[in-house]
């Protein structure tokens, strides 16, 4: 082969791209996001009284919360999937969520309520939340994690944890249509406690399989 040809070679294979991180993570959250809302039509169901509910701001809140957790955890997990990632500030994206309950917790201290804090704090549904919310999970942190292989995250723990505050905040969006406790109090022990089950099991798988 004459150099020119060898040239004009080495220039087409670099002209090929694989397919972004952005472009696996997008089809992989479509398609696991509906393997978890077979799960969901499976083994649970929206409450009946939705649409009553839906006129309740703290049940409005509770899927303000789970958004602004999954939709910031993309981005930023599609940055960490880069071998020159600078998360920097990006970071405080994730408080987003936090910052949401403090000022729905303060809201619910000021209307008068018929049940004690310590009822609404632990609700009638803490149990299925810390088993559906994981559960719901799987298809997604599966899907996050898959995608995030075609990448180079330099931080494979970290960036398995986020792809787990990713399938979390999906899988709360969906159990919040089901849940019937909107108390801000049960949305920040419960939801939390099961996100943090999902985030340390992201930073657990993650930490072995994005290695490169």
């Amino acid at each position: 082969m004459d150099t020119d040809r060898l040239i004009r070679t080495l220039a087409a294979d670099n002209d090929w791209r694989t397919p972004p991180v952005r472009m696996w993570l997008t089809v992989g959250l479509i398609l696991a996001a509906a393997v978890s809302s077979m799960i969901f039509m499976m083994t649970l169901h929206m409450r009946p009284d939705i649409h009553t509910a839906m006129r309740n701001p703290f049940f409005d809140l509770k899927f303000a919360v789970t958004l602004a957790l999954a939709i910031p955890a993309i981005a930023l997990a599609m940055r960490l999937a880069r071998p020159d990632a600078r998360v920097g500030g990006r970071a405080w994206w994730l408080a987003l969520p936090v910052g949401l309950l403090v000022c729905g917790i303060l809201a619910e201290a000021m209307v008068p309520q018929r049940l004690s804090w310590s009822t609404r704090l632990v609700g009638n549904n803490a149990r299925a939340c810390m088993m559906a919310i994981p559960a719901m999970s799987v298809p997604l942190l599966a899907a996050s994690l898959a995608a995030l292989r075609h990448g180079a995250p330099t931080r494979p723990a970290i960036a398995g944890a986020v792809a787990g505050f990713v399938s979390a905040g999906l899988a709360a969006t969906l159990y919040a249509s089901h849940c019937t406790d909107d108390s801000p109090l049960f949305v920040a022990t419960w939801y939390t406690l099961a996100t943090a089950i999902v985030a340390g099991l992201g930073a657990l798988i993650g930490r072995r399989v994005l290695r490169f």
